[in-house]
């Protein structure tokens, strides 16, 4: 018998050890990583929240619920109960000191269920304690919109603990109670309770009416984060109705909270239905009462009842997403633009993207994979300076996909193949005559252009990368291939932790289950293992408090390769702003940088003024660097994120409108344009560009997109964020006149599918079994006026690669379709054309091997202006064929339309 407390002692480890074992060991593991990143005060900030959150609340709870039970055990009988079963077996019940140690064993375990939802939420702790003013109050309750963002999810996390807690003791207790004959019910009758187990029960059904008050209360600021009526926030009914019936009902909680406790105190059998029926007739009164005024005071009159709190809703969501300091700029629409202007503008116009993302993603994949075991992920977008010009680019990095290695083994997978290698980037305009992309950098080994020379090609951290490696071990590390034979090299960066000894490999071994660990000859004393080195992994890792935005793009800086990825700070409590995406509050607080081959992970305060930025900083000091402080190489390149912008997007289609009665009637609704053609239909997306924004005079790289009135085709306005340097994150809007038509997106695209002369020429294509991939419809505004770009890829029958074989350029009632853009522009607007690259389109640096480059043609740019008599005629000209065209289809209204046309301009010609 001794040895039995021993042997459940020693089973009770070993349960604990085969549980709790991979736990402590993914702890002991990220413990280290952390450390390797320079964060390990970050981790042990968050493992102490979750352990202080985790040991009050089970101390707490074990102790509240022990003492109770135990309590309404003391009323079962010393006698052990005996239940005799039917056949007149007896079979022995549970007496009081084994009820007592299986209710103690349960407290403990409720205890522990409790504490570990708890310690979950140890984020919403330690904001908490952190909070700082947003400096903006609630115009309705007068609190700062702190309390609503910091403190009341905290308020109710406590608050639905303890009424928890309640609820559970008091069934608990009862049944307790009941099984000891302390409580009896009989039908039509009061139920019997002896004295202890009445005041026991009593003062518990206190305890819950006061924690109810308190919901109560915290119910009134709820209010101003909840949808109501017309808009998110308490409307009129809300602040005059349900709000003043919330205070009601906490005082009518506390009067009923002081009847059970007289009835807890008294032989009175009363006080409690009386304080439930107070709190029933209450609530349902409050509710009828506000849905009464609801329907016979608002409902008759609600536009002049709801706009203060439209005019509340408006302000508060134009703060939240970061609008009220959008900049609103009226345009004429009048403006006619001539060659003079496109000249002026040729920022611009160098600057358009022919290339969309998936094309060129797929001529990558042809012609720059090289390998099957590279791949190209995504194309981002950046700006360069090129031969002392602002130039827009589009860049891919070539990682590394061990899934399609020809021979899969560990040493492959973890010791060989453990880097990808240099990226392809190349302008968003020019091509060769071949019509494939013009190349500043790629091919293997990586070719580079002077002003952008590329020391260190090596990918060890990327999108796709999301497996552990080994490196500085006896097995060479696969670099690049070469005919003459591959090459290889050794890692000699600074990240990764040490896994020379057995107890580093064990440990190593047993996260990631790999048993060659230990086996292995070919690991070191100077080994070192890298893992979480997919980006995405990484820094959600270091900062799970951060939301982050879906498009991390690369940058080329100081001869290395560098991650940026933007990081937001959300909230979904700001009081009186309407959702967009389940959030609403969103700030860009945070520019994250991470060293592709050494791992290295910085995080920049871009926004120290946001108070969710600011708690998180004193959260954990030592965690971010002042924006100010990221090297100048870097900075160039931070842009105004895709996420942010959609979202700010979505929103200000809705609440650019500031007067209550507009927004309340929706006068001017505007929306996303919706483009359907080829068969898809998709909302326009943002998209990234180089321009001169009307009224400046500098381009600059800004990220745009248009808008049309709701349930109509035509441009309503364009939106644009600014990325550049002192202007960076700026918000400017253009407007176009109501009154004035403006050709839409989906108006363009339907006049580009019904042209005479671009429907036929996409037939033929079509029939002779090419594919023909229509490109992003892109809005080009140019000083006050626009044009519509859209390319046009041709993908050969049997083919893989994408070919960039027209440009159709679209302004006011023209529609032209040329090789180039440039020869698109010279046809509307005079002028000639600049001849496509040739096919040998990469440029090599002295340090690759080959001469200094000279720059490509581009394809895309205008030319000096010519004469103006001579562009006036090849407008004449274009115009004569539309005529016979629209003649021999029958088409008489565009037969005249286009007389009317030739007519102006040879009146032109006459001046």
């Amino acid at each position: 018998m001794p040895q039995r407390p021993a042997r459940f002692a020693v089973l009770a480890a070993l349960a604990g050890i085969f549980f709790a074992g991979p736990s402590l060991v993914r702890y002991y593991t990220d413990w280290l990583w952390f450390g390797e990143a320079g964060y390990q005060q970050v981790f042990l900030t968050m493992l102490r929240a979750q352990g202080a959150l985790f040991a009050l609340t089970f101390v707490t709870a074990v102790v509240w619920l022990t003492l109770n039970l135990r309590s309404a055990l003391a009323t079962v009988g010393d006698l052990q109960p005996v239940f005799t079963t039917r056949e007149g077996i007896q079979v022995p019940l549970p007496g009081r000191q084994q009820l007592r140690t299986l209710a103690s064993a349960a407290a403990v375990i409720l205890s522990l269920l409790i504490a570990l939802f708890a310690s979950s939420q140890w984020e919403t702790w330690l904001v908490w304690r952190n909070a700082g003013p947003f400096g903006q109050v609630d115009p309705i309750l007068g609190r700062d919109a702190s309390f609503y963002v910091f403190s009341l999810p905290f308020l109710q996390f406590v608050r639905g603990i303890g009424q928890g807690l309640v609820l559970l003791t008091g069934v608990a207790v009862g049944a307790i109670y009941f099984m000891s004959g302390s409580l009896t019910s009989r039908f039509g009758a009061m139920p019997f309770m002896t004295p202890g187990a009445r005041r026991h029960l009593s003062f518990l059904v206190a305890l819950f009416l006061l924690f109810l008050a308190c919901g109560a209360w915290l119910s009134q600021a709820e209010r101003l984060v909840q949808p109501s009526g017309v808009i998110y926030g308490p409307g009129y009914s809300d602040v005059n109705g349900r709000m003043p019936a919330a205070l009601i009902l906490v005082i009518v909680c506390i009067i009923g909270s002081a009847l059970a406790v007289l009835q807890a105190l008294t032989p009175r059998n009363w006080p409690i239905p009386a304080a439930a029926a107070l709190y029933l007739i209450t609530a349902v009164g409050g509710e009828g009462y506000s849905t009464l005024l609801q329907r016979f005071v608002v409902t008759p009159n609600e536009q002049t009842r709801e706009s203060p709190f439209i005019q509340h809703n408006i302000d508060a969501t134009r703060r939240a997403f970061g609008l009220d300091k959008v900049e609103a700029q009226e345009l004429t629409g009048d403006a006619l633009l001539t060659r003079a202007d496109i000249e002026r503008n040729v920022a611009t116009t160098e600057n358009v993207r022919l290339w969309d993302h998936q094309p060129l993603l797929d001529t990558f994949g042809q012609l720059q994979v090289i390998r099957t075991y590279y791949d190209f992920v995504s194309v981002d977008n950046d700006r360069y300076r090129i031969d002392g010009k602002l130039r827009q680019i589009m860049l891919s990095p070539r990682e590394l996909d061990t899934t399609n290695l020809p021979s899969r083994t560990w040493i492959n997978d973890r010791l060989t193949y453990t880097h990808g290698y240099g990226l392809t980037l190349g302008p968003v305009n020019q091509v060769t005559s071949e019509g494939l992309p013009v190349l500043y950098v790629g091919n293997l080994p990586l070719e580079t252009s002077p002003d952008l020379p590329i020391d260190e090609p090596s990918l060890y951290f990327g999108e796709m990368l999301n497996d552990y490696v080994i490196v500085r071990t006896a097995t060479r590390e696969f670099h690049y291939p070469r005919s003459e034979g591959d090459v290889y090299s050794r890692y000699d960066g600074r990240g990764g932790l040490p896994i020379g000894s057995f107890w580093q490999k064990l440990m190593f071994a047993l996260r990631f289950g790999a048993y060659e660990m230990l086996l292995s000859t070919e690991l070191g004393d100077e080994s070192r293992i890298l893992f979480l080195r997919n980006i995405r992994e990484r820094v959600q890792k270091l900062a799970p408090f951060l939301a982050f935005d879906r498009d991390p793009y690369l940058v080329v800086a100081d001869g290395r390769l560098f991650w940026m990825y933007d990081a937001y700070t959300t909230s979904n409590r700001y009081p009186y702003s309407t959702p967009s995406g389940g959030l609403n509050y969103i700030r860009n607080s945070v520019k994250v940088v991470i060293d592709a081959y050494h791992g290295t992970t910085t995080f920049y305060m871009a926004d120290a003024v946001d108070p969710i930025a600011a708690a998180y900083a004193r959260i954990f000091p030592g965690m971010f660097v002042p924006l100010d402080e990221m090297p100048a190489s870097l900075r160039a390149h931070v842009r105004y994120p895709e996420d942010i912008f959609a979202i700010q997007s979505s929103v200000y289609a809705t609440y650019h409108m500031t007067e209550p009665a507009v927004f309340y009637n929706r006068e001017d609704q505007w929306e996303v344009p919706i483009i359907d053609d080829t068969g898809e239909t998709g909302a326009m997306q943002p998209y990234y560009t180089i321009m001169q924004l009307p009224g400046e005079s500098e381009p600059e790289f800004i990220q745009m997109l248009p808008f049309t009135p709701r349930s109509r085709d035509n441009l309503a306005a364009w939106l644009a964020a600014r990325s550049d340097g002192e202007h960076y994150g700026t918000l400017r809007a253009f407007q176009f006149p109501k009154q004035k038509v403006i050709f839409g997106p989906r108006q363009v695209v339907a006049r580009i599918s019904q042209d005479q002369t671009i429907a036929p020429q996409i037939t033929l294509w079509n029939q002779q079994g090419s594919q023909v991939i229509w490109g992003t419809l892109m809005v080009i505004p140019i000083e006050e006026s626009l044009i519509y770009v859209r390319p046009l890829y041709l993908r050969a029958s049997g083919g893989r690669i994408p070919e960039l074989t027209r440009v159709i350029v679209a302004y006011q009632n023209q529609i032209v379709m040329e090789e180039t853009l440039d020869a698109a522009l010279a046809r509307i607007f005079g002028g000639t054309a600049t001849p496509p690259a040739p096919s040998s389109s990469i440029t090599r640096s002295p340090g690759a091997g080959g001469a200094p480059p000279t720059a490509p043609a581009n394809a895309a740019v205008p030319a000096a202006a010519p004469a103006p008599l001579p562009g006036l005629a090849g407008q004449a000209r274009m115009h004569y064929e539309r005529a016979i065209e629209a003649q021999r289809s029958g088409d008489w209204a565009k037969y005249g339309e286009e007389l009317r046309l030739l007519g102006e301009i040879l009146a032109q010609m006459q001046q």
